[in-house]
């Protein structure tokens, strides 16, 4: 997969000021200098990680000033990522004498087990200081600000503030909390949470880090490109041979059994983000249960037919393409469309970060003996 990335995207610099993109914004690189100052205060850090790349999502430039802090690591959108390997991730971090847990930031009883562990880490402090200071941070939409929105709801009701409270802004793309905020949860002692805009790394290791996050969304896209983030899914789902495995998931379905529905509008995949809309009706589950079967029967098939080498460059390039043409159709996107291939990236790109493709974790678990990232 490495290979092939980088063969196809060039000599792509994923640093900040040079090369190729400059992606590391200027709000992003003030935010860490306020981020710094603000860390020699804090009492305790929850640091918000993606649960799809546990590792890829740090942020490199904190980790020597978190190593010192009460720290709790939360890997967010656990409901995006494979559960049969989560486990083996939290018990790495186990093994490293790192707390970790996996959570949903919108799910109110996951985020309750989290404050439950802060207020575990806390206790000694507790005892000595009558102020007490939390800090989430982490890389761009990784959920820190629907985790504040969620520690908002649950600490209203335990402790009632007198001031109302705003709620941290949130939004799917990535650097949306620009400058940093504070909150107070709780009285007695006071206990006050800094929500701090997402502060990317300046520079990323290698192209395949910089892809996953993309991929998972902590860079925008018109920065790298939907169709090279496109391209990078697709190596790494033929790499696993997971659309292989889809054949025995959705069998009746994908054998070519359809829900037999008139209704032929087309459904904005861009709903299927997070924000408020309106609920889907039965005609739309329908249709996006439908879409998606189409998508994972096209590459079962692509995939299943294929008789290259997948360790090849050439070979798998070749039936990336394949998987493009086939995605066209799955997707009924016009053939002469001039932004054909963009459109049938955007659209796979969100099944993917929607869940709607499956859970997947993008990161290897390490060997135990390293050190936590």
């Amino acid at each position: 997969v490495r290979r092939v990335v980088k063969k196809g995207l060039g000599e792509m610099g994923f640093n900040k000021g040079g090369g190729t993109i400059n992606w590391f914004p200027g709000h992003m690189a003030a935010a860490t200098r306020a981020i710094r100052h603000r860390l020699k205060l804090a009492d305790l850090v929850i640091e918000v990680r993606d649960s799809r790349i546990p590792l890829s999502s740090t942020n490199e430039d904190l980790q020597p000033l978190l190593t010192g802090k009460r720290r709790v690591i939360a890997l967010n959108k656990k409901d995006l990522a494979n559960p049969n390997i989560m486990h083996k991730w939290t018990h790495y971090f186990d093994s490293c004498k790192q707390d970790c847990l996996s959570i949903n930031a919108h799910s109110k009883s996951s985020v309750k087990k989290l404050l439950d562990l802060v207020e575990f880490k806390l206790k000694e402090a507790i005892s000595r200081e009558p102020t007490l200071l939390v800090m989430v941070v982490g890389v761009p939409n990784v959920g820190k600000s629907a985790l504040i929105n969620s520690i908002h709801q649950i600490a209203s009701s335990r402790f009632p503030v007198q001031e109302k409270m705003k709620r941290a802004t949130v939004g799917p793309l990535p650097g949306v909390t620009q400058d940093i905020a504070g909150y107070k949860i709780a009285h007695q002692p006071s206990i006050y949470v800094l929500d701090t805009p997402g502060v990317l790394v300046p520079s990323i290791p290698d192209i395949e880090t910089g892809l996953k996050l993309a991929l998972a969304g902590s860079v925008k896209d018109s920065v790298v490109g939907e169709e090279r983030i496109a391209q990078y899914l697709l190596a790494v789902l033929n790499t696993r041979s997971t659309p292989l495995h889809w054949k025995h998931l959705n069998n009746r379905r994908i054998e070519g059994l359809r829900h037999e529905s008139d209704d032929k509008h087309e459904y904005n995949l861009k709903d299927l983000l997070p924000k408020r809309r309106k609920p889907l009706n039965g005609s739309d589950v329908h249709y996006i249960e439908d879409l998606v079967t189409e998508v994972q029967c096209a590459l079962y098939v692509t995939l299943s037919e294929f008789n290259g080498n997948l360790e090849d460059e050439s070979d798998l390039e070749n039936l990336i393409e394949q998987q493009f043409e086939a995605l066209q159709k799955a997707l009924k996107i016009p053939h002469k469309a001039s932004e054909a291939r963009t459109m049938v990236s955007k659209k796979f790109l969100t099944l993917f970060r929607t869940g709607k493709l499956g859970p997947f974790i993008l990161d290897d678990v390490p060997d135990a003996s390293d050190s936590v990232a």
